[in-house]
């Protein structure tokens, strides 16, 4: 009989990990030789499913008791089995039927499958990351039922997702770090019913912290008048609230309102305008014949080295343009005072405050989640998709991580720039 390898230096017979694709080839292969499904109330896996589950609820059963099943120290031992209860789970593979042992003091509680729970976590998450990426309530049901062989009601796929709430409630609550270097603040509009369908802007809010990894600091369903500095007064007073102290740039997309809420709520930061959507603003007040000699005349002034040289530019830019287009000139004018803080810094820190991309990329995964829906019952409904969509993680095509947490790239370099700028303002935390 062939032994097992002795680990090196050791008597003791090294542990082999099993072969778990060679594993899963023989039972395929011997499922297809006896023609068994892969899937189905009879398949493989859901074979698989119940015998592990099966096996796990009498090792549980042996571990409360003391002793195996028909062991001799079981009897006139006290406490022993006393038979077993059918009850039927869903899983991610579709329904399956046990045979939970009871005890006869009634004092087992079995751990792999709790008693009243009649759905395994594995379910819940798949249904819950199904209804993150955009599907309904009805699509989920269906999807289960066609992939699964499983029947579920609509109403079940929103008590399982109804469960979000209390966590969400949580984590709009958390205590947030005293200092942020960058905050970037956003709006999607969505259709909310309040007695009446409506467009309402949900209000977002996305911090760098000092280790240079992003954080979504929290969402909120403003009116449907839209912006104003009294609804971003209440928001930022609520993140300062809960921890937020200081703030050294708040990037933003020409919020109405904002920048003077800023200022009252953090007098030192400064607010920097998206450099992006001022380009794209801009384009909307030109005819599309001249975008190409526009844009070419914007990245001129918002790459200049300094504030002084993209004035220089403005000029020459407003000089060629302005009998043309006046608002396109004048939105510039107005919004040059927020548009210019990045340009005191280096590319490093420049590519990190000069458009709010890294929130645009969470919205569109917010729209992707939304899309499929129409409207929402409530703001809480509204709310629990988006917050669902946040917390997924994803990977590119190209195989880099899409998690909205992520970190700023070249950060160390980033964060010395904002260490000589801001100085002690940065070590509050």
């Amino acid at each position: 009989m062939e032994q097992e390898p002795l680990e090196p230096g050791s008597s003791v017979p090294a542990v082999r990990e099993p072969d778990l694709t060679r594993l899963a080839e023989e039972l395929v292969s011997a499922a297809s030789d006896r023609g068994i499904a892969l899937t189905g109330e009879d398949g493989l896996l859901t074979a698989l499913t119940r015998q592990v589950l099966q096996s796990a609820l009498e090792v549980e059963m042996s571990h409360h008791l003391g002793y195996d099943k028909h062991e001799r120290a079981g009897r006139n031992g006290g406490n022993s089995r006393n038979g077993s209860t059918p009850k039927t789970v869903t899983t991610e593979i579709g329904k399956v039927t046990l045979e939970v042992p009871r005890d006869r003091e009634g004092t087992f509680e079995p751990q792999i499958v709790p008693k009243h729970q009649r759905r395994l976590a594995g379910f819940d998450d798949a249904v819950i990351s199904l209804y993150a990426k955009g599907m309904t309530t009805g699509d989920i049901a269906a999807h289960l039922e066609e992939v699964y062989d499983a029947t579920v009601s609509r109403d079940l796929v929103s008590a399982v997702t109804a469960k979000v709430n209390e966590e969400m409630r949580v984590w709009q609550n958390r205590p947030l770090d005293s200092v942020y270097p960058v905050i970037i603040i956003d709006a999607i509009v969505m259709k909310v019913r309040s007695g009446t369908v409506a467009n309402r802007p949900v209000y977002v809010a996305m911090g760098v912290n000092m280790d240079g990894y992003r954080d979504v600091l929290g969402m909120w369903v403003g009116p449907s008048g839209g912006e104003g500095a009294k609804q971003w007064m209440n928001l930022l007073t609520e993140l300062r609230n809960r921890g937020i102290l200081d703030v050294c740039i708040v990037c933003c997309d020409g919020l109405k309102g904002l920048p003077d809420a800023v200022g009252a709520i953090w007098p030192d930061a400064v607010v920097q305008t998206c450099v992006v959507h001022l380009v794209r603003n801009s384009l909307r007040y030109s005819s599309q014949k001249d975008w190409q000699a526009i844009t070419k005349g914007l990245r001129a002034i918002y790459t200049a080295p300094t504030a002084d040289d993209a004035a220089l530019e403005f000029e020459l830019f407003a000089e060629a343009w302005e009998e043309r287009y006046p608002a396109m000139i004048k939105l510039w004018r107005s919004a040059w005072s927020e548009f210019t803080p990045f340009l005191a810094f280096p590319q490093e820190v420049r590519t990190m405050i000069y458009t709010t991309n890294a929130i645009e990329s969470l919205n569109a995964r917010f729209r992707a989640a939304t899309r499929r829906r129409g409207h929402f019952p409530d703001e809480q409904s509204a709310l629990k998709v988006l917050y669902l969509a946040a917390r997924q993680r994803g990977t590119s095509s190209r195989g880099f991580d899409r998690n909205p947490g992520g970190r700023v790239n070249n950060w160390k370099s980033v964060l010395n720039v904002l260490l000589l700028t801001y100085g002690d303002r940065l070590t509050v935390n």
